[in-house]
């Protein structure tokens, strides 16, 4: 008896003897799915919470989708438990539907634009409504179930086809609009092809006058004003508008002369070198060119400032169209093809250097192959002089320096540091840290007679350089990981640095590289020097026009204005005792009130 009992004890259950459902009939396993998700959005969001630098922040977004959609299919595909008829239909009908969705997307706003959504945006969404449908109906049939999934992915798609992408931010926030909403570009071309054609311009001969800013980031490139003493208190003495208006898209700041105004903005299908009255805003000529360069990041528009110099307007267009115009009138000069020049390629964000003129040659990057990192151009005729260097990757301009008492261009690309001699393009001396499949963005910093400071989105570093006879050499002072700058420019100030550490201002000691402050008040914005007041006049991302005293022991916010509205990466200029600030949508002039020794002086 005690052995029958035994056996039946020992049996399994009734259930357990069951055969197994068939697939038809098994409830998808969705706990893997949630694991998928999850770790999707932690690589997405995770660089933000973690508060990593911006382009760490764009290598988490990038990526999301690819390890959700390689998770997601893995899941689905084997450990979903349906019939292979749902795990093969469903990411077919899922697939098709976005191909629809981004079909109708790129007929209106570009092949770019609407697989920038779809790759920032709705890859992300569909997946996670995948498993939201999944989790929140256990209780339905399959069938039901399967129906609804289809429909929560029709409106998931259709939902993004319904906007247009506009590009992100400094801490590679994107930004959305409806596809049907207005254009900025698109209001800025109806209101210009309203106003009338200004009148010829009149032929004179324009030369730099005190005060004046030829180009990209002033005489020196440094960001630095001198011989400028402003009002700090803009309760009582504001800086006020001259004037505001509307331009085309474009990332380059102002050269300017007297009452001459010079930028880069894009025109529809045409590059346009555009000289505005700096007085009034009004339009005193313009050279277009017929190219276009987009990208999704920061839009369309040319990337560099013009630059003036010996009556003549230099400019390089994203494509690589270098112009020489007379700065006057606008009438061509001369003009270039730097990829035909050089063998290069279109860069993925543009050409974006600011031509520099030194001993009657003007240089660009243009990261070339077989040692045409780097292209000279006789200044009066167009003629090549020189080609030299074997960066490949830069968003730098040229840079000028005398070290040792000696003339020499800088360029910084993915390589390092490389100085020329500017007239025949022998290369001085280069020093290598090289950034693997990276760019560099950032100009150098000239600290003395022989250090340089070469700065990336990796870090900052500090070199010394030796001169010996005909000989240079290189060696490294320090390295700091305190400080890496991605695109935004940094000023000098003693023995100070003051600049972005991604989108932190932050001041950092020249002597070992270390922080003594940092804010977030300011976004990914740029930074102008203003030296006889110890004055940093910072122009956020967002469009705000802030001072801020140059001292190391704290940081101190002095005086704040709305300059701007919109995404703000452009330099901004102090000329003539006037505030030039400009974005991809708008550009303004504000008056600043100057001080002399009694006090306000206008």
């Amino acid at each position: 008896m005690s052995d029958v009992v035994s056996e039946i004890q020992s049996a399994p259950p009734p259930e357990s003897r069951l055969p197994p459902l068939p697939p038809s009939l098994r409830r998808p396993r969705i706990w893997p799915g949630v694991g998928v998700v999850a770790v999707m959005w932690l690589v997405a969001v995770g660089p933000r919470w973690l508060e990593l630098e911006p382009f760490l922040r764009f290598l988490g977004v990038f990526w999301a989708p690819i390890v959700g959609t390689a998770g997601v299919v893995v899941w689905w595909l084997f450990f979903s438990r349906l019939r292979w008829s749902d795990r093969l239909l469903t990411p077919a009908a899922c697939v098709t539907i976005g191909v629809v969705a981004c079909a109708a997307m790129a007929k209106s706003d570009g092949v770019q634009s609407s697989m920038s959504v779809i790759w920032f945006y709705a890859a992300r969404m569909v997946l996670t409504v995948w498993v939201l449908w999944l989790i929140a109906t256990p209780s339905l049939r399959w069938p039901l179930r399967r129906a609804g999934l289809l429909a929560a992915l029709v409106l998931t798609w259709g939902y993004f086809a319904c906007l247009r992408f506009e590009g992100v931010d400094g801490q590679m926030n994107g930004s959305v609009q409806w596809r049907w909403a207005p254009k900025a570009e698109d209001i800025y071309l109806a209101e210009a092809a309203a106003k009338p054609a200004p009148a010829a311009a009149a032929a004179e001969t324009l030369t730099l006058q005190p005060g004046d800013w030829p180009g990209f980031r002033g005489p020196n490139r440094d960001d630095r004003r001198t011989g400028v003493r402003i009002s700090t208190d803009w309760t009582r003495h504001p800086p006020r508008q001259l004037w505001r208006h509307r331009v085309g898209p474009g990332w380059g700041s102002f050269a300017v002369v007297g009452n001459h105004l010079y930028t880069q903005e894009q025109r529809g299908n045409d590059e346009a070198v555009v000289c505005y009255n700096a007085d009034t805003g009004g339009e005193i000529w313009a050279h277009s060119d017929p190219a276009r360069f987009t990208e999704p990041v920061a839009g369309p528009g040319p990337r560099a400032t013009p630059t003036f110099h010996d009556s003549k307007v230099y400019a390089l267009g994203a494509k690589g169209q270098l112009n020489c115009l007379d700065a006057a009138t606008g009438q061509v000069v001369w003009t270039r093809d730097v990829v035909a020049d050089c063998g290069a390629k279109v860069p993925q964000w543009g050409f974006a250097a600011s031509p520099l003129v030194m001993n009657g040659v003007v240089t660009v990057f243009a990261g070339g192959p077989d040692g045409k990192s780097v292209l000279g151009y006789n200044a009066s005729s167009g003629d090549p002089v020189w080609h030299g260097g074997d960066g490949l990757l830069g968003y730098s301009s040229p840079h000028p320096a005398k070290l040792d008492g000696v003339e020499q261009v800088l360029m910084a690309t993915e390589k390092g540091l490389t100085a020329f001699e500017p007239a025949h393009g022998e290369v001085l001396w280069r020093h290598d840290w090289p950034l693997l499949g990276m760019f560099r963005v950032v100009q150098p910093t000239v600290l003395d007679d022989s250090d340089v400071l070469l700065a990336a989105n990796t870090g900052a570093r500090r070199i010394h350089v030796n001169h010996s006879g005909d000989g240079w050499t290189t060696e490294e002072v320090w390295t700091s990981g305190a400080f890496k700058p991605f695109f935004n420019d940094l000023v000098l100030d003693k023995d100070y640095l003051y600049g972005f550490d991604g989108v932190n201002f932050t001041c950092v000691s020249l002597e070992d590289g270390k922080g003594r402050w940092r804010t977030s008040k300011y976004a990914a914005g740029q930074v102008l020097l203003l030296a006889d007041q110890d004055l940093l006049l910072v122009l956020s991302e967002q469009g705000d026009a802030a001072l801020v005293e140059a001292k190391p022991e704290s940081y101190k916010e002095v005086a704040r204005f709305k300059a701007l509205e919109g995404k703000t990466w452009n330099h901004p200029v102090v000329a003539g005792g006037k505030l030039f600030v400009r974005n991809g949508e708008e550009a303004a002039c504000y008056e600043l009130t100057e001080m002399d020794a009694t006090g306000p002086s206008k």
